[in-house]
């Protein structure tokens, strides 16, 4: 059998992950079968033979391989083998903790034949339930307006969450955690410093917007990450703009959205800065820039500075 383990929300899918395998533990004590294989490291021809190899006490194997998406010549030699593999008794687990091309002929062909599961950045409602669950875990609370803060600093990362929380969590024990104490102690994530950025764009501040970047890569932020933050802010502007273009009421909108509130709010004022028109031209001159740095056509510290001066 061929599971699938893949997504945006890499936490989820990581946790999905550590879930099977305590699984399999619970049944096999020995854990002499479980194995974990990178395909950038080895060969398929490798993989395979270990794969094949009996085991000594009878027991079902459980293979862990990593980075599949990253071997165009691995992922061909498994595409060939793919009828010997998933009719074993045997588990291969194919995790991916990377965005891939859901284009590529291998995506389609686990789709066909592996037990696929697709991680999605969680919903507004579900993010708030598992932060809660999380605050109960480490036996601590929070008040809402804390909570909001939170999510306006870290977003839906739910890796950087967990680690907020815990932090938080041991530094305020059983007391009610304040929006003070989030204020002090988290640092806002890079997608909320963009937002300034985005800010200054629209007020044709560009020599601000431009210096606001520099800080981003001078931090040390790599030019792909900015550029993809920028792309997401974006994103949410277009989405909000489409739906006041229909007359939709800001509750409506803030429903429909499936956006964060404090998403939806700085999303709807930046969205009176801007023309439908003018959003999609950005958008399609943000994909360019992002074809061109990946394509080497141009620098990347450069590309970001054009970008931020042609919108």
């Amino acid at each position: 059998m061929i599971i699938f383990l893949y997504g945006q929300d890499s936490y989820m899918a990581k946790e999905k992950l550590k879930e099977i395998v305590a699984e399999y533990k619970t049944k096999h004590k020995s854990g002499l079968n479980l194995l974990q294989q990178d395909a950038k490291e080895i060969s398929f021809e490798d993989f395979l033979n270990n794969f094949k190899i009996t085991s000594m006490f009878d027991e079902k194997k459980l293979v862990i391989l990593k980075n599949v998406f990253g071997n165009l010549k691995f992922q061909e030699k498994f595409s060939e083998s793919i009828e010997t593999i998933k009719n074993r008794k045997d588990v291969i687990v194919i995790y991916e903790k990377d965005l891939i091309d859901q284009r590529s002929k291998f995506f389609k062909l686990l789709k066909k034949e592996a037990k696929c599961q697709e991680f999605c950045p969680l919903s507004p409602v579900m993010l708030k339930k598992w932060i809660k669950y999380k605050f109960e875990k480490y036996g601590a609370k929070i008040s809402q307006e804390a909570e909001n803060l939170l999510f306006e600093f870290v977003g839906n990362n739910l890796w950087q969450l967990e680690n907020e929380i815990k932090k938080l969590a041991d530094y305020k024990g059983s007391s009610v955690i304040k929006k003070e104490d989030v204020a002090i102690h988290i640092r806002p994530k890079i997608e909320n410093d963009i937002f300034k950025t985005i800010e200054a764009i629209s007020q044709k501040d560009k020599k601000l917007a431009i210096g606001l970047v520099r800080g981003h890569l001078d931090d040390g932020e790599h030019p792909l990450k900015i550029l993809s933050m920028i792309a997401y802010q974006f994103k949410n502007i277009l989405i909000v703009k489409e739906l006041i273009d229909q007359h939709k009421p800001y509750a409506v909108i803030a429903s429909k959205s499936g956006l964060h509130p404090f998403v939806v709010k700085k999303s709807y004022y930046m969205a009176s800065q801007f023309s439908m028109a003018e959003l999609k031209k950005i958008y399609r001159k943000i994909f360019q820039v992002d074809l061109n740095i990946k394509s080497g056509r141009i620098e990347p510290e450069t590309a970001l500075d054009m970008l931020v001066a042609e919108i």
